[in-house]
């Protein structure tokens, strides 16, 4: 019965890739929702913007919600692979090198110095544990955006942000014609993160992690090094969210100081429990649910409806951020599952009404 759920389960999960795959061809609309039909650019922007988002909040699930390490400088990692490509691009200048070639180097430098940046913070942030590894964490994150806001060379552009040097970009990833291109992009990104999370948590380092996010004493009896396997769990979801973080900077053409902020893994921490920190899609609906309310509701607050609302109501509500706090309250306080669990508080529901539902059948 396992194997055929994990099957149906495989066989559905390539039929939704393939439906995203095709969704830049179709005319589909959601009024309220999408700005658009799915083919026009700023609904395909905004979609892969979605996607971006839900993985990085898909490798920071990892890293909280596998090894249970709660992380208030994910973002600066993020901000290692937007910033990092974008710097590397512009360090080449003009050269007589193919641009693909110059293109897909600086993607190899971006990931190699993200990979040295999240081997130091972790083997010191892991030094110890709980709230002091979280403050750690921050530390590093806010040293991060100070860099980046005060950079005296001005190579991360200050305040203004990092524009993105389009001279060594392939002409297929510019402009707003190609946002389809760039919309695959982000679905490939995302369907590669997915596929690298459930690789590692199904591995028996993941195993281990788990283990010691439940019991850390038990594991070192067994003879295991915790330190080490949270060390990799570390470095793989950083690094992944440095893959985030260059599919950023291409999607926007750029990229802001806001990225390497520690309130932006805030709301990755908000992403990953709206979602359920114990489905590994949780974070993915999450990321896709959260980003497209912070959208729509940014419309709302702007609206004629909310401005002629009485003041009581119309201040809370011109909000957007007053909005998703309420949202995640009660998500919260009535789904501590998350978004992903309703199915199965919906099965656990009928299971515990036997009767009730041979009523149903019944009828």
């Amino acid at each position: 019965m396992t194997r055929n759920k994990t099957l149906w389960l495989a066989v559905g999960g390539v039929l939704l890739v393939v439906l995203l795959a095709v969704l830049p061809l179709l005319a589909i609309e959601i009024p309220g929702v999408l700005p658009g039909p799915t083919y026009t650019p700023g609904t395909l922007q905004l979609i892969a913007y979605a996607m971006l988002i839900a993985a990085l909040a898909l490798s920071y699930r990892m890293m909280f919600g596998l090894a249970g390490l709660l992380s208030f400088g994910h973002a600066l990692f993020f901000a290692a692979g937007a910033y990092g490509l974008g710097m590397t691009l512009d360090a080449f200048g003009p050269a007589e090198w193919p641009s693909e070639l110059i293109f897909l180097g600086s993607i190899v430098v971006t990931l190699a110095a993200g990979f040295v940046l999240a081997a130091t913070v972790g083997a010191l942030a892991l030094r110890v544990t709980g709230i002091s590894f979280a403050m750690v964490t921050l530390a590093f994150a806010q040293a991060g955006s100070v860099l980046i806001r005060r950079n005296p060379g001005g190579a991360t552009g200050g305040d203004e942000g990092l524009a993105l040097d389009i001279e060594h970009v392939p002409g297929a990833l510019v402009g707003v014609l190609n946002t389809r291109n760039l919309y695959w992009v982000a679905l490939g990104v995302l369907v590669f993160v997915y596929l690298v999370v459930l690789w590692v948590e199904q591995s028996r380092a993941g195993h281990v992690a788990a283990a010691t996010r439940e019991n850390e004493l038990r594991v070192r009896v067994l003879g295991l090094r915790p330190y080490n396997v949270k060390l990799l769990i570390f470095i793989v979801a950083s690094v992944l969210a440095a893959v985030a973080g260059m599919g950023y900077l291409l999607l926007q053409s750029g990229a802001a100081p806001r990225v390497a902020t520690a309130d932006f893994t805030l709301t990755l921490l908000v992403i990953v429990v709206l979602g359920g920190v114990g489905y590994r899609w949780g974070a993915i609906v999450g990321g896709i649910v959260y980003t497209l309310l912070d959208q729509r509701l940014t419309a709302l607050a702007g609206s004629e409806f909310i401005a002629g609302l009485p003041a009581v109501l119309r201040v809370p509500l011109s909000e957007p951020l007053f909005i998703l706090g309420t949202l995640f309250i009660l998500v919260v306080l009535f789904l501590p599952g998350g978004i992903a669990g309703i199915p199965q508080r919906i099965r656990s529901g009928r299971a515990s009404h036997p009767a009730e539902s041979e009523e149903v059948a019944d009828a």
